[in-house]
């Protein structure tokens, strides 16, 4: 994936979330729509952050990646302080490339 690539769906999504809170007081959007809209770009990101994750120049990125990041979000998920999740995360990775998993 290129830095155009995530440049461009970084914008996007963040597009799409200011602009439902510019257009709010303006257009009369059902709640369901709304909704929509809201999954939509939280969808993009979870898309975007399975993708860098799970692969590595056009392949699978091994398994120690995809492990790290599932700690990571078990641990936000858990509301673990920041920190924590970022090293608990790299932690996994790198504890898992040290016992030989790719």
């Amino acid at each position: 994936m290129t830095w155009t690539a995530v440049l461009v769906l970084g914008v996007g999504t963040y597009l799409m979330r200011l602009s439902g809170l510019l257009l709010r007081g303006r257009v009369e959007v059902p709640a369901k729509v709304q909704r929509l809209l809201d999954l939509g770009a939280t969808a993009l990101l979870v898309a975007l952050a399975a993708t860098a994750a799970l692969t590595e120049a056009g392949g699978f990125a091994g398994w120690a990646r995809p492990a790290g990041v599932a700690v990571g979000a078990l641990s936000a998920l858990l509301r673990v302080p920041f920190v924590l999740v970022v090293l608990l995360a790299a932690g996994t990775t790198a504890g898992l490339r040290l016992l030989g998993v790719p």
